[in-house]
């Protein structure tokens, strides 16, 4: 019998595990609905924001009475809204996605993280969505918090495929615009991009109130470029191919690689994005367990 396609990315587990550790989100966002995180607007909750004085058209049953008696004036209460989340998976299809080296392809990785978080999200009572990126938008799924959402969620994750070359700037550029609502923005990629371009989206995305965060997922090889004999490259985007000798270029493809992981941290550092580079050989609940645990000392 056919595996199916929630039993494939998601360990249930794992799910089990990490269910008890809340996903939250370090910037205050704007929900439909009560749930667990902070609203840049005032509500109603348990827990006390600050006083303000009483203004005509107030709740009288805000007015809190001690303090006029300590101060003959009215103020009111005002305490934290709290609302549910909507989270946006990006995921990278492109055709660099299907490498795999010593762990397991680096798209199979990135839906392993995304099913196991999209699943603990709606278990809290929050939406999520899913938008898969290559030359275009493959799929653009709208976040959900209903349960049955997952299926449909699940079922994307299994049918997309890596293919296409990488649009990631401008298709990231496009989701700015079209998602104007704070949200957290989770993008899975390699970023085989200009740095600077690629700053100038998450610029984009930080300007729309977006908590965004970065996994990118890299191979050991790509990060150690262990090869000792001549051996050929093949574009993964493209027809290109390119026969070479590491021992020649070993000393250049590292450092040109760590310029390219330095800027790219440095950028998001800058910009107030949270940056994780995983390996596709790392256990993939241990890379999730490390970001809830980190989310959460953040918001505290």
């Amino acid at each position: 019998m056919a595996e199916r396609p929630e039993r494939k990315f998601l360990d249930p587990k794992v799910v089990a595990r990490l269910v008890q550790q809340p996903i939250g989100t370090r910037l205050p966002m704007i929900g439909s609905v009560a749930g667990l995180h902070k609203s840049p607007h005032r509500g109603s909750s348990v827990e006390f924001a600050e006083y303000r004085k009483y203004a005509p058209g107030d709740d009288v049953r805000r007015i809190d009475w001690r303090v006029y008696a300590r101060t003959d004036r009215f103020f009111v209460k005002e305490f934290e809204a709290d609302t549910n989340l909507r989270c946006y998976f990006v995921l990278d299809c492109s055709g660099s996605m299907a490498f795999k080296g010593e762990g397991e392809p680096k798209l199979d990785y990135a839906r392993r993280l995304i099913a196991t978080l999209a699943y603990l999200l709606i278990h809290q009572g929050d939406a999520a969505g899913l938008v898969c990126l290559s030359d275009k938008v493959v799929h653009d799924l709208p976040p959900k918090r209903n349960p049955r959402h997952l299926k449909t969620l699940f079922d994307i994750l299994e049918m997309v495929e890596p293919a296409g070359e990488t649009a990631l700037i401008q298709r990231l550029h496009d989701f700015s615009e079209k998602v104007r609502q704070r949200a957290l923005v989770v993008i899975f990629s390699d970023f085989f991009c200009e740095v600077e371009a690629l700053l100038n989206c998450f610029q984009h995305l930080r300007f729309q109130k977006h908590d965004v965060v970065l996994f990118h997922l890299m191979d050991r090889l790509e990060l150690d470029f262990p090869f000792d004999r001549p051996i050929r490259f093949l574009d993964l985007e493209s027809p290109a191919t390119l026969l070479a000798e590491p021992a020649v270029i070993r000393h250049q493809y590292l450092k040109a690689l760590k310029q390219h992981l330095v800027a790219l941290t440095e950028g998001c550092n800058r910009f107030a994005i949270e940056f994780r580079s995983v390996s596709t050989g790392d256990d993939y609940e241990r890379v999730l367990r490390s970001f809830m645990r980190g989310r959460a000392l953040k918001i505290k």
